[in-house]
């Protein structure tokens, strides 16, 4: 009965799990890349690292080193893999650092002081980031976890005593190896816990496309990390504005990500579009009205003498005003995405009527347009951009199958008049493209479109337009969202976990 129970749960649970509109995969091969930008990033942090004064006495001598700090740092082995359990490891062996401190020795009323040169040998590094969902649905670093250990260090110790100083330098390079040892893995753990996460936090959640739509990119769950690929689902879904918790049911079919081959996949199903076409739609934006000069004269030519009868029967005197030409599109649009391609379903309707100076306008009549767009995706600078060409189109009266028959010479004219009018109002909106849930600073080389049923996939290498420093230096500390985890790690780091 127990195991029934936990059965049905499962499965309740699972049939309650919501449908993400775009997933993301960073695959292993993107790892080279973010190695060699995160190691620059681990220098440049190792080098802050701040050791404090060591000093004692030992018989009648008494000795203080200060001022130690890195001059240089050398990584010769590193490996950057994914780990499962939502873990992304650093490994860094046989490595080393310069360092560089003041000495001061005191002997009864003999004094001496200088500078030091150090080396420390044998430094490995362990790190390991475990990243999860924040409860606002952005991804961020948890944890960090952190083993160092310096296994040698020489100094180069030199005066009127030098001899004094290798008498003494089993005991000082011994307490500065250990103080080397425990200011490695904080300065990591401050890296991963305040810096990271300021990094990953200029990804968008809820962000506004324009002043009428804006998306919601909320993680749905933890990052599912193999030991190939790191994946991400994400909610994927536009929202009106004005409608800040409207939502539609993702009825659409699951995207599936199964390569890996390129750095990175990014995925979007027919929801994705749906929800976009749906919030414009909600929002009042898919209609057009033209008066007078702008309706195409070919067309208005062929509008006045399609309808030079209702004119004359109406009132003569309205023959030379305005016309009026007033699109609308009555309901969502639809997004179908084929291995053959993707296309967009409007249907519409077309109203037709004349504008006398300071009188009402006159209905002349209303048409219903159906038309079938071709979509083409690209990713352009962390972009999703669509170009819509017109395909297939026709027009018809739902009054009376003859007015439909009436309406055929006005169907050329009319696919004209949106091909060249409408249309390239619409790519210039979607040529600007929405952003996808990636951090600032990187971007899109040699991207590749693959259509499937019912999603589409697209697959891409990345590079950093910007450095990690530069990125997390960039935004201002104001601007940062607060995260109490990280606020507690820059206030108390945990000790390294260091060997002996």
């Amino acid at each position: 009965m127990a195991l029934f129970g936990a059965l049905f749960l499962a499965l309740l649970a699972g049939a309650h799990a919501e449908i993400p509109g775009c997933k993301i995969r960073i695959t292993s091969q993107a790892l080279e890349l973010v190695k060699q930008e995160g190691l620059r990033f681990l220098e440049q942090e190792l080098e802050t690292v701040t050791i404090p004064n060591l000093g004692g006495r030992e018989g009648h001598f008494y000795y203080n080193i200060s001022e130690v700090t890195v001059t240089a740092l050398q990584l010769t082995s590193s490996e950057l893999h994914f780990q499962p359990e939502q873990d992304l490891v650093l490994q860094i062996t046989n490595s080393s650092l310069a360092l560089h401190f003041q000495r001061q020795l005191l002997y009864w009323f003999f004094y001496d002081g200088g500078s030091i040169n150090a080396s420390a040998e044998g430094v490995s590094i362990r790190t390991s980031l475990q990243l999860s969902r924040d409860p606002s649905g952005r991804l961020k670093v948890s944890n960090v976890s952190c083993q160092a250990s310096v296994s040698r260090l020489y100094a180069a110790f030199g005066g009127t005593y030098r001899k004094v100083y290798e008498f003494l330098s089993t005991l000082i390079i011994s307490g500065m190896r250990f103080l080397l040892n425990q200011q490695i893995c904080p300065v990591l753990y401050h890296a991963g816990m305040v810096l990271l996460n300021s990094f990953l936090a200029t990804v968008p959640v809820r962000s506004s496309v324009d002043n009428l739509v804006g998306i919601d990119y909320s993680l749905l769950k933890d990052p599912v990390v193999s030991t190939s690929s790191l994946d991400m689902d994400f909610r994927g879904a536009f929202f009106p504005l004005a409608q800040g918790n409207w939502s539609l049911p993702n009825r659409a079919v699951e995207p599936q990500l199964q390569e890996e081959e390129r750095m990175v996949y990014v995925a979007f199903s027919e929801f994705f579009f749906d929800s976009a076409m749906e919030s414009y739609f909600q929002a009042g934006a898919l209609q057009l009205s033209l008066v007078g000069d702008k309706v195409p004269k070919d067309l208005d030519m062929l509008l006045r003498a399609s309808f030079f009868g209702s004119i004359v029967l109406l009132t003569p005197a309205m023959i030379d005003s305005p016309l009026k030409l007033e699109l609308r599109v009555m309901a969502p649009p639809r997004c179908t995405i084929k291995p053959s391609g993707t296309t967009i379903s409007v249907t519409a309707s077309v109203t037709i009527a004349v504008v006398p100076p300071n009188k009402p306008e006159v209905q002349l009549s209303s048409i219903i347009m159906d038309a079938r767009l071709s979509a083409k995706m690209a990713l352009r600078e962390k972009a999703l951009r669509v170009h819509l060409d017109l395909r297939k189109f026709r027009i018809y009266s739902n009054q009376s199958a003859l007015e439909s028959l009436a309406l055929i010479p006005l169907q050329a004219p009319l696919k004209t008049m949106l091909q060249l009018g409408v249309m390239p109002l619409i790519n210039e909106r979607t040529r600007r493209g929405v952003q996808i849930p990636l951090p600032e600073g990187m971007d899109f080389l040699r991207e590749v479109v693959t259509n499937h049923a019912g999603f589409l996939t697209i697959g891409a290498d990345l590079h950093f337009v910007k450095g990690l420093r530069e990125m997390i230096e960039k935004r201002p500390e104001k601007n940062r969202p607060a995260d109490p985890v990280a606020s507690q790690a820059a206030s108390a780091p945990p000790p390294s976990t260091a060997a002996a």
